[in-house]
């Protein structure tokens, strides 16, 4: 199915989790292609909690010199910042429906 593609993987680091407890929004790196509308239909399917709001955020290609000239590539990613409807939704990430 299309919308176990839409979500690649949750993003969980320090900023992540107080968004999580204050704001009850979850983060997750997201498919180059997928719209909020889509991002949204994913977590109905997977998690089965409603959103009230998605952002996007696409992160562009950054570049680092390393030890002797080396230059390091870090890829362009897409992020969704995902928003629940109720304060009492949780999602736990480790667990898939």
């Amino acid at each position: 199915m299309r919308l176990y593609r839409i979500l690649k993987k949750p993003i969980v680091t320090e900023k992540t989790s107080t968004l999580e407890m204050n704001n009850n929004t979850y983060v997750f790196e997201v498919s180059s292609d997928a719209t909020k509308i889509d991002i949204k239909k994913a977590i109905l399917e997977i998690y089965g909690v409603s959103v009230s709001s998605v952002n996007i955020l696409n992160t562009r290609e950054k570049f680092k010199f390393g030890k002797k000239g080396m230059q390091l590539r870090k890829r362009s990613t897409k992020k969704a910042y995902v928003t629940l409807a109720k304060a009492s939704d949780k999602i736990d990430v480790t667990i898939v429906k």
